[in-house]
């Protein structure tokens, strides 16, 4: 007893050609489809979480990447409180050209930021009708200053002298300017500086 070998046939081939054909085709398609996008680069000094004002909750600030920041201490029985109009008038002005401000009260300078986050949310809110973020009372001078102040100090070579200090960052997270509490929120050449930086890339 033998076998005979015989030659494949006509379908057999072209059904292998086909699956041949299909398996290159998928290979194909795999190797030239783009590569799924990147998440944006978070600068270092916007890579913090602190808690907001409102209840705690962790907020990464990150979620400001790419914005320009407006931060700023915060106090609520100061001669500069009534800044708050001001900051949110310019926030409401610029937020959607890309501008964020963001308010860190401290009882830092005079024990002037005494109470609770609650009590300062709900003066915040309903004296001044603030709706720009806010964040947890903290410290904003020395060694035991919040890590975004501490980094901004550093970066700019000033820490706050008093509340309401301002510091403007670009959208690469550097610091572009420092300005003294006695700086209205609106005042022209703050507002330039804003502007430029929400004109640049």
């Amino acid at each position: 007893m033998y076998s005979t070998l015989r030659a494949p046939s006509r379908m057999t081939l072209c059904t292998k050609a086909a699956s041949a054909a299909f398996l290159l085709l998928i290979a194909h398609t795999v190797l030239a489809a783009p590569p799924p996008p990147q998440a944006p680069s978070c600068p270092a000094l916007w890579q913090k979480t602190m808690p907001r004002l409102q209840d705690d909750a962790p907020q990464s600030l990150c979620q400001f990447s790419g914005k320009v920041a407006l931060v700023v201490n915060t106090a609520s029985y100061c001669g500069f409180t009534s800044q708050y109009e001001g900051l949110e008038r310019v926030y409401a002005r610029f937020q959607g050209q890309g501008l964020v401000v963001l308010g860190f009260p401290s009882n830092d300078f005079g024990q002037q930021e005494p109470g609770s986050s609650a009590q300062i949310a709900d003066f915040c809110f309903n004296t001044y009708g603030v709706k720009f973020p806010m964040f947890a009372k903290s410290k904003v001078t020395g060694s035991a200053s919040n890590p975004l102040f501490r980094e901004l100090a550093q970066q700019s070579g000033q820490s706050p002298r008093w509340n309401f200090h301002k510091y403007l960052i670009d959208r690469r997270g550097k610091v572009v300017g420092s300005f003294a509490s006695e700086t209205l929120p609106e005042d022209p050449r703050l507002l330039e500086r804003i502007q430029k930086a929400l004109q640049s890339p």
